[in-house]
């Protein structure tokens, strides 16, 4: 009986390794899987299929020009196809954050797609004859131009879902703010008594905050839509044919559906990672602005009975393992604890641009690890905040009249008509003894009932104009 081949050899410039017999990926592949074991997290699938997107686009244009045979160039197309569809992600096996500026990445690609090609051919994994990762798959190509190209194709794809969860966490609040606009209550500033406003209206600029993080995210596309593929190695378009490099960028604009265009200048595209920090600042703030909102929410949300308790938050779970009873609200939590780590990694990506030297920008892995993560991790709470937070807030009418009418804060309605100095004074004698505002006004004579009834009007403190005019 014959043992069952366990490996095969395959040669590279550092010398003979064993690979894995039936494995897709090859001997560059695997040296990067051992030398580079930093995060345990594999490149995304996104990005697996964006970099099948370019071999796609490559090879179509080089049978065009005829740069590579027409039999293997089908090949490869078919071969990319099926990893763009979500096939073979299981020999995608490097870390996401690896040295080289992403050729470890790249050549995983080119060796998959290479063997699934062979095996169309009629070949078996490693039969680089038929056709090779570098010669065929990669022709035209470089790590250099093939990586941002990817990694920008990647974004758009992650952004678009982020954008559909903005956009409906947008109508989620000003569906609240619909619900919610005839009750009044107590606005603050500084944590403090200010003046009133409709509950309505709070939730519409938290509607108003998140329509405008959104416009600022689908600004920052355009940063990911000049593209330096065709430039090759340092943005020259050397060994890229003079046909190849003019019209491939149109080509993957037509494989991926997406407006790509070739960067005016390949080298600065090459040398530049500058946009990836202009889309990420725009995911920040977005990130930043909805956790301010959040925070606002537990606020308003806090006690049950010591807080401010004037809106309820969707009960999800437990919230503690020794206080019988306690609900935390878990979710705006994590929105916050999401926007930390989009703060985070802008930070990363702003280093990583500034880091580049030369011809090239070498930091590209961890500029994507990161830019994704942001994306993912925003688009994911920003679902459960909508679904599991807002879509089922509650007001508590009655506690929010009560602290309305006990508060002072409506005192600064009287200012045009019993000046600041006197309005000042009849609040501090308000909160020192006790008594509402109301009463003292009337028992010092300063206005009568009827005019305290126009002025002290909750509702027209909540729009422009001077009460009781």
């Amino acid at each position: 009986m014959t043992e069952k081949k366990l490996f095969r050899s395959e040669r590279d410039s550092i010398g003979i390794k064993d690979v894995p017999v039936d494995a897709l990926y090859g001997v560059q592949t695997l040296r990067a899987a051992e030398n580079f074991q930093i995060t345990h997290t594999l490149v995304h699938p996104e990005m697996v299929k964006s970099m099948a997107a370019v071999k796609k686009a490559c090879a179509i244009v080089n049978k065009r020009v005829g740069t590579i045979k027409p039999e293997v160039a089908d090949a490869i197309i078919e071969a990319s196809e099926e990893v763009m569809a979500g096939k073979y992600l299981e020999e995608f096996i490097t870390d996401a954050i690896q040295g080289g500026a992403g050729t470890s990445m790249n050549m995983n690609a080119n060796e998959v797609i290479a063997n699934i090609a062979a095996v169309k051919l009629g070949g078996k994994p490693g039969d680089y004859n038929l056709v090779h990762p570098n010669n065929d798959v990669n022709f035209g190509q470089s790590t250099n131009d093939v990586i941002p190209t990817a990694g920008k194709l990647t974004a758009l794809v992650l952004m678009k879902k982020l954008e559909k969860e903005l956009g409906d966490l947008e109508k989620a609040f000003l569906a609240k703010s619909e619900e919610f606009d005839g009750i009044i209550k107590m606005g603050r500033t500084q944590l403090q008594d200010a003046v009133p406003i409709r509950l309505g209206q709070e939730f519409h600029a938290y509607a108003e905050v998140t329509k405008r993080s959104l416009e600022r995210i689908r600004k920052s596309e355009a940063e990911l839509l000049s593209i330096p593929l065709g430039g090759t190695a340092i943005g020259t378009g050397i060994n890229a044919d003079a046909e190849f490099y003019n019209t491939v960028c149109d080509e993957f604009a037509k494989v991926t559906g997406f407006d790509f265009k070739q960067a005016e200048d390949t080298i600065d595209a090459t040398q530049n990672i500058d946009g990836y920090a202009a889309v990420s600042s725009a995911i920040k703030n977005c990130a930043l602005g909805l956790s301010k909102v959040g925070n606002d929410l537990r606020l308003l949300s806090s006690g049950p009975r010591t807080g401010i308790g004037e809106i309820n938050l969707p009960a999800m779970q437990n919230g503690s393992s020794i206080m019988p009873g306690k609900v935390n609200p878990v979710i705006p939590e994590v929105l916050t604890q999401a926007a930390f780590l989009c703060a985070g990694n802008d930070v990363t990506i702003g280093m990583a641009v500034e880091a580049g030297q030369m011809e090239l920008n070498a930091f590209e892995p961890v500029t994507f690890y990161c830019l994704f993560g942001s994306i993912d991790a925003l688009t994911g709470a920003v679902n459960t905040f909508i679904h599991n937070c807002v879509e089922g807030i509650t007001a508590n009418e009655q506690r929010c009249y009560d602290l309305l009418h006990s508060s002072v804060g409506t005192i600064t309605a009287l200012n045009p008509y019993i000046g600041y100095q006197a309005a000042a004074d009849t609040a501090k004698e308000a909160l020192k003894t006790g008594k509402p505002v109301r009463e003292l006004i009337l028992e010092k004579g300063l206005l009568s009932e009827e005019e305290l009834e126009k002025v002290l009007d909750p509702f027209a403190m909540t729009k422009p104009g001077i009460p009781g005019k």
